[in-house]
């Protein structure tokens, strides 16, 4: 084999430190966007107004500790509305007090 021909064949030794190079700054850029864009992004929940707190006292001597706004009344009756459930409470005795 030649000097020439061995030119030829050999690759740009650089090509490698610039292919590792570019990477490296295009992981870093998105690293600092993602670390940009989470401190712009914020997403605030309302608040929600739950009232006091109430212990409703049952007939059958068990007790629901709940918040004022969650009890309802619809057609006579007392029932309390959860996110999820809904349970009659009617006949219950309805006490102010921090349930902690």
């Amino acid at each position: 084999m030649s000097r020439s021909e061995r030119n030829q064949t050999q690759v740009n030794p650089f090509l490698k430190i610039k292919i590792v190079f570019l990477i490296m700054l295009f992981v870093g850029l998105m690293v600092i966007t993602n670390i940009y864009l989470n401190g712009i992004i914020r997403i605030e929940t309302p608040e929600v107004d739950l009232g006091r707190k109430v212990v409703v006292h049952l007939e059958d001597g068990k007790e629901v500790q709940t918040y004022e706004n969650l009890l309802v009344k619809k057609k006579g009756k007392l029932y309390y509305q959860g996110e999820f459930n809904t349970i009659d409470v009617t006949g219950g005795i309805v006490v102010f007090q921090d349930w902690d």
